[in-house]
């Protein structure tokens, strides 16, 4: 498909817009610590977007440390190394972690927090670890890491660290991944969201958005931050003070519409390439100039909202603008949530199911009212709002696909409704 050179400009202004936003951002360091083989790559991977302990580049900073970055994630992981060898080995750890701590203090480079990693299902801390945690403690905050947690050994060796009151912000049992106990039962991974939520509260918030941006553990949290800023940004921008517009200047809209995907596309942080960008907005917009981008987008909206009557040869009131914006704004977050959700599964996504679904998702919430576009349950559990454009998503693949068999199909939804009715009992 061709498209005008206005429109790529429109496209790759927003990439364009994302990146700059992504740049600006001050990313947010972390400190990872642990014995070999306790699972720091398995958190970090499932933690932090794009496998980035595998696909990240590491750089040694000292013997024992090795600084992992990736262009365009605006996070600093720095590894240690070590802290199952020799004593003398150990204390030269702890040397380096203390030297890039205090050294770094009050830069760019700052530590904001420290995950100390310990396997569960060891069920024993030593006293050189402990020793390790309260004087890291004593400079940045540290959540202990409590990995594998499977079983009730490892729910009792938390409690066993609650009671030793240790000088942590806070310990957080994790199963990074899901685990198979058997051909019919697979324990789910759990934890990582209340990672990501215990760590948001701890680091600064001038460093929260870099944070949002980076992790990929809680989608729902995207969304929210996402919705929560579009919301602020409409109200600013249509408001008070927003004089109404002829339908043959409704291109004006469009660069408050570039600046509202850039921004929603810089919290959520995944990687979209133009064809992806250029397929969600032709989904609202046509594949025309920004004149025409601009007009179509009211147009269309203009047959769904309620009340709204015609558009040709009429204004464009704040009211209506901020109903069509908002609308934008929240199909675009729904539709970057079940992109963000296959990325995180490692799926490929289908960018013609992608287009019908910003098309449909367009059209529902046009006939929402501003509280009503507020309000929508932004989660991917039973009957949210995420759930049902994720299912609907899934639904139309499984139909492109009729070579799958039909057990194939049928038998996972069955698992997933045996697993919702076990967990509500």
């Amino acid at each position: 498909m061709k498209y005008s050179k206005n429109k790529i400009n429109v496209i790759q202004e927003i990439l364009d817009k994302t990146e700059q936003e992504v740049e600006n951002m001050e990313p947010v360091n972390v400190l990872v610590a642990g014995k070999t083989g306790v699972g720091k790559s398995t958190l970090i991977n499932h933690i932090f977007r794009e496998k980035l302990a595998d696909t990240g580049i590491g750089k040694p900073v000292t013997k024992h440390l090795r600084k992992i970055t990736k262009p365009g994630i605006p996070v600093s992981l720095y590894d240690t190394r070590g802290l199952e060898l020799e004593q003398s080995i150990q204390k030269q750890v702890k040397k380096e972690i203390f030297e890039l701590i205090d050294q770094n203090k009050n830069t760019s480079e700052a530590i904001h927090v420290a995950y100390y990693c310990i396997q569960a299902s060891s069920s024993r801390i030593e006293d050189i670890e402990l020793d390790l945690i309260s004087d890291v403690a004593s400079k940045i905050p540290v959540i202990l890491v409590l990995t594998q947690a499977i079983g009730k050994p490892a729910e009792e060796f938390r409690q066993y660290l609650d009671n030793m009151n240790l000088p942590v912000a806070a310990i957080q049992t994790v199963l990074a991944e899901p685990y198979e106990i058997s051909e019919d039962f697979t324990l789910p991974a759990f934890g990582l969201k209340e990672l990501v939520g215990k760590t948001l509260d701890l680091i600064p918030k001038d460093i929260k958005r870099a944070f949002t941006n980076a992790q990929q553990a809680d989608i729902e949290r995207k969304a929210k931050e996402a919705r929560r800023w579009a919301t602020r940004y409409v109200a600013s921008s249509f408001g008070v003070g927003f004089i109404p517009i002829p339908f043959s200047d409704a291109s004006v809209l469009v660069p408050m519409q570039i600046t509202l995907l850039a921004h929603i596309t810089a919290i959520f942080g995944i990687s979209l390439d133009k064809s992806t960008i250029v397929t969600i907005v032709a989904a609202v917009g046509g594949t025309g100039s920004a004149t025409y981008l601009g007009k179509t987008i009211v147009a269309n909206a203009f047959k769904f909202i309620p009340g709204a009557g015609t558009v040709v040869g009429g204004l464009i009131s704040g009211t209506t603008a901020s109903i069509v914006t908002s609308a934008l704004a929240l199909s675009y977050i729904e539709v970057l949530s079940v992109i963000s959700a296959k990325d995180k599964a490692g799926e490929s996504i289908d960018l013609s199911l992608i287009e019908n679904l910003m098309k449909k998702q367009f059209k529902k919430n046009l006939k929402l009212n501003r509280k009503e576009l507020k309000e929508k349950d932004l989660e991917f559990e039973e009957d949210s709002d995420l759930n049902e454009a994720l299912t609907e998503y899934n639904q139309e693949k499984q139909q492109k696909e009729p070579n799958i068999p039909f057990y194939k199909k049928v038998v996972p939804l069955l698992k997933k409704t045996v697993r919702i009715y076990k967990e509500k009992k």
